[in-house]
């Protein structure tokens, strides 16, 4: 294993209970090391595996508050950024398994009643309980004003008719968050947010989709799907409102996963040029190899600012942080990219070989900068923002 220095920690956006949970979970990872690779298991069960072994370690606690079972007194992005970004850089899968349970558990802390928060937190966060976030749909990704899926009310109940599709965990999950209209106005004022369970009659998952690194994906679709009212977040409109409060909260994760894998590749990298000898010196002494090691140094530190700048001003100063966590993702992402980029180009023939770090690491990039907002989405915000909109 390659040393990643976590000096970062020593920056103010921290306090010490930070620094201990990263160093806790920097050592539970090492000793953990073979079973987050989950070498042999086909995706589906490496899922349910790591969900338990995250849950067993007791890290999906920090997705809830202390007054819901967490360690602290409210859900800390600054943690869960910690989480993402030390996950990465030996698991994508693993990272990819808690940011899922993220995206079904907080939720519920935020809009859940004490019943739905009694019925799916505590097996959420023990990773007895898989959850998945049905948004996307065919026609309706960037733009959630478009979504189709419908819930018409009967009585006591919802009826949920609809497919989503690019819907992570599909066929794993145990209870979905799914957005559907109900109505009560045009666009995206007018939908709802409901928890279903996956074994609910008439919901199915007609598909899989294949993607270019390892991940549980495919499409959701709801026929007569009929649930309780009380299984309802929130109020009847409140679905946008629900789904961007979720995304305030975990869009900056997705910025310290990329951070993650660029800082992997960078240790895999600098490790390579010291150690390669080409025309009679290590790579590592010519002076473009420096130049390029120097630019990707300049990438994680940037991004990693960015990535806890959001987290702190999220769980310090105010509740709204689209601007700084969508700047987050925008660079992390895209910064994450161009660092594994250059680690594939240092390691010349063998970073494009299958069982390479930074093969593994180019694949696993590519995803972050397309899903829970792409960067081209990312600059419309940040532009809006910006200007006053």
């Amino acid at each position: 294993m390659v040393n990643i220095p976590n000096t970062f920690l020593e920056w103010p956006f921290f306090d010490d209970a930070h620094r201990r949970m990263a160093g806790e979970l920097a050592a539970w990872v090492h000793t953990h090391g073979a079973a987050l690779e989950c070498e042999g298991v086909s995706e589906r069960e490496s899922v349910r595996a790591l969900a338990r072994l995250l849950g067993e370690g007791g890290w999906l606690r920090y997705l809830l508050p202390a007054a819901l079972g967490g360690p602290r007194d409210k859900v800390d992005v600054r943690s869960l950024c910690i989480a993402r970004d030390l996950l990465a850089r030996d698991s994508g899968l693993a990272d990819c398994t808690f940011a899922m349970q993220g995206l079904g558990g907080v939720p519920i802390v935020l809009f859940g009643t004490p019943a739905q928060q009694a019925e799916f937190l505590p097996r959420i966060a023990s990773g007895t309980c898989i959850t998945g976030f049905c948004l996307s749909e065919a026609e309706a990704g960037s733009d959630v004003a478009a979504l189709k899926t419908s819930a018409r009310r009967d009585g006591d109940n919802y009826v949920l008719n609809g497919r989503k599709t690019w819907i992570s965990n599909a066929g794993v999950a145990n209870a979905y968050i799914v957005f559907a209209r109900t109505g009560e106005a045009p666009g995206a004022k007018g939908l709802s947010a409901f928890v279903v369970s996956a074994d609910t009659p008439g919901l199915s998952v007609p598909k899989s989709i294949e993607v270019i690194a390892p991940h549980v994906i495919g499409d959701v679709a709801f026929e007569d799907c009929r649930i309780p009212a009380s299984q309802m977040l929130g109020q009847p409109g409140d679905g946008f409102k629900v789904a961007m409060a979720t995304l305030d909260v975990m869009r900056s994760t997705v910025g310290a996963a990329a951070l993650g894998f660029a800082r992997r590749a960078l240790a895999e990298a600098r490790a390579h040029v010291k150690g390669r000898h080409v025309f009679g010196q290590a790579l590592a002494q010519f002076q473009a190899t420096q130049m390029r090691i120097a630019d990707m140094a300049i990438e994680v530190d940037t991004s990693a600012l960015l990535v806890y700048r959001a987290a702190w001003t999220k769980d310090t100063l105010r509740d709204r942080v689209t601007l700084e966590a969508s700047m987050a993702k925008l660079h992390a992402t895209e910064a994450a990219q161009r660092v594994i980029d250059a680690a594939v180009q240092l390691f010349g023939g063998l970073g494009v070989t299958v069982g390479n770090v930074a093969e593994r690491l180019y694949r696993e990039i590519r995803p972050l900068r397309i899903y829970e907002g792409a960067s081209e989405i990312q600059k419309l915000i940040i532009g809006g923002q910006v200007l006053g909109k």
